[in-house]
């Protein structure tokens, strides 16, 4: 298929997947819109963060790295797109980097800080280097990352870091990009640094040491003064400075990665996966067609937003397949005005006047191309995430994972020095991956009050009710349709007829650690990593259940089932 000829067949998948909103957003996605001016913008950053160094026994050289940089810098030069390149302390003390971005980048191109901790910058504080014998840069995150060091340690690394930046560019970053960052750390550089702009690796377990699980769901979030993983619910306990979710996820398929297996294996818009027909990803021409369909075509709530781009550390030959399809697609789509493509610092000004709090977004995939039927809707908002999946007509709640910005990260007082590993999580209500094994995929589902059997439920048609509320319908076999209507703090489903006995319906495989502590009919108490926290039926009830593999079900009242999802109660609802 053709880089044009894939947006022709649009209308026909999503007519199909019956994705309607209202009258005023539909022209808007009917007509394709100008990405200036869209009420649900598309924005795509393409980041490049450098390494002076690769230290594995790959056989790649430090001239590799430079030639791949130098080879990135002329394709978005050639192409006349604006880009972010991110350089760790390494790379900022190279003068041929220096040399390179100052004399040949594409003008408006951002430099930024990456946030990968390697022994030149250490030994530059005054701080023992603890990386392995021969590593300049460990990635191991008690070493590779600011979580390894003390508070203290972090500020002086940070000091030492915007020094250097400043004489050699003249002014200090405003972006400030890594797998993940620390409070500590992202709170430091805004006071005292001004950086504005900030991005994290996407939801992952496992993945090189490193797990982020249950956060906000690609798009992007102002992070909480106590865990820069958890959105703030309020403007006062937030570090304004946003986090855009790195790597372009497979919203249908990186969820459910390595089930019942180890670390998860990367299914996302990175070039490097897919080029070999071995996998998919962003190096595979179908699966980038499909995603940027997605992404761009498909009517999302708030704005949808991708990462594309790679570090050097992969050389130009594993990435050059993929980049030389999308960099060329994205340039077309962002001269056709259908997309916005902007440094990370233009994305975070953007946010920043259009936010005063995390916003809800969506995000949908209403067409699989692995042909198994497959879709999701993606929903987030500064209190909850939610995840609804559909396989043919068997429909669950993937995923529910609730926010509160009191959650403190195990990292914002002390450095873990022991542990290569590093875990950032929220608040589990549903988890389709952890609490599941394979053939036996955990999530709420909805049921016959009498026979538990899973009642079908059709391809969804989606409303966007309001700039913040979005509502899916589902028709049952019996005519009966279930409607899920997602708010900010509340998460509501309903029977259209009153005349059906249902339930949801929690289910896990067998051992399972589960949160819950104590299941009432008007609230579920649970604690996770030793923070307290709570989901209440506002309409319904809650009741534990006795078999084997069930939880809990959730019986509705009045044909409703009504849940809130404030974990706090003292939320400031004022917002821009």
């Amino acid at each position: 298929m053709t880089r044009t000829s894939f947006f022709k067949c649009c209308a026909a998948v999503f007519a199909a997947a019956t994705f309607a909103q209202t009258s005023a957003a539909a022209a808007t996605a009917a007509a394709a819109p100008n990405a200036e001016t869209a009420a649900t913008p598309r924005l795509v950053n393409i980041i490049n963060f450098i390494r002076q160094t690769e230290p594995r026994p790959l056989r790649i050289s430090d001239a590799d790295l430079f030639e791949c940089t130098a080879t990135q810098v002329r394709q978005l030069r050639r192409h006349a797109l604006p880009a972010t390149f991110l350089l760790q302390y390494d790379a900022l003390i190279n003068p041929k980097y220096v040399e390179l971005l100052k004399n040949e980048t594409q003008p408006g191109t951002e430099i930024g800080a990456w946030w990968e901790i390697t022994e030149p910058h250490v030994k530059a504080a005054g701080i023992a280097w603890r990386g392995r014998k021969g590593f300049a840069w460990d990635w191991h995150a008690n070493v590779g990352f600011a979580t390894g060091y003390t508070p203290a340690e972090r500020e002086i690394l940070a000091d030492v870091y915007m020094k250097k930046f400043k004489e050699t560019f003249g002014k200090y970053p405003a972006s400030v990009g890594s797998w993940f960052i620390d409070a500590h750390t992202l709170d430091y550089m805004q006071k005292k640094y001004g950086i504005t702009a900030s991005c994290n690796c996407k939801d992952q377990i496992g993945t090189d040491g490193y797990t982020l699980w249950g956060g906000y769901w690609n798009q992007a979030y102002y992070p909480s003064r106590q865990n820069a993983y958890m959105p703030a619910q309020n403007a006062a306990a937030q570090i304004p400075v946003p986090i855009f979710r790195m790597l372009g996820s497979d919203p249908l398929y990186q969820y459910d990665a390595n089930i019942g297996g180890g670390a998860q294996h990367v299914i996302s818009l990175e070039p490097v996966y897919g080029a070999d027909g071995k996998r998919v990803g962003g190096g595979s021409k179908e699966w980038v067609d499909w995603f940027f369909r997605n992404m761009f075509e498909a009517p999302a709530l708030g704005f949808n937003y991708a990462q594309a781009g790679q570090e050097n550390s992969f050389t130009w030959r594993k990435m050059r397949v993929g980049l030389e399809y999308q960099i060329p697609l994205l340039a077309d789509l962002w001269k056709q005005k259908k997309i916005r493509v902007e440094t990370l610092e233009d994305s975070a000004k953007w946010f920043r006047g259009k936010y005063a709090v995390t916003p809800p977004t969506a995000f949908s995939a209403l067409d699989d191309y692995r042909d198994k039927d497959n879709k999701t809707v993606w929903f987030n908002s500064r209190f909850f995430r939610a995840n609804l999946f559909w396989s043919g007509k068997q429909f669950r709640f993937r995923d529910i994972h609730l926010f509160d910005e009191n959650f403190a990260s195990d990292y914002l007082t002390r450095a873990e020095r022991n542990s290569t590993q590093c875990i950032f999580t929220t608040l589990p209500f549903v988890d389709g991956n952890v609490w599941s094994a394979r053939g036996a995929l955990a999530g709420l589902r909805i049921v016959e009050t009498k026979s538990g059997a899973e009642i079908p439920l059709a391809a969804p048609e989606i409303k966007q009710l309001a700039p913040d509320v979005l509502q899916v319908s589902c028709a049952a076999p019996s005519g009966n349709v279930f409607r899920i209507v997602l708010t900010e703090d509340a998460l509501k489903v309903e029977s259209a007829r009153d005349d059906v006995s249902w339930a949801l319906e929690l289910s896990t495989a067998a051992k399972k650690k589960l949160p819950f502590e104590d299941i009432s009919a008007g609230k579920i108490k649970a604690k996770h990593r030793g923070f307290a926290y709570s989901v209440e039926c506002r309409r319904g009830r809650f009741e534990k259940a006795s078999e084997a593999g069930k939880v809990f079900r959730i019986y509705p009242a009045e044909k409703q089932v009504l849940l809130g999802m404030r974990t706090n109660k003292n939320t400031n609802t004022n917002t821009k």
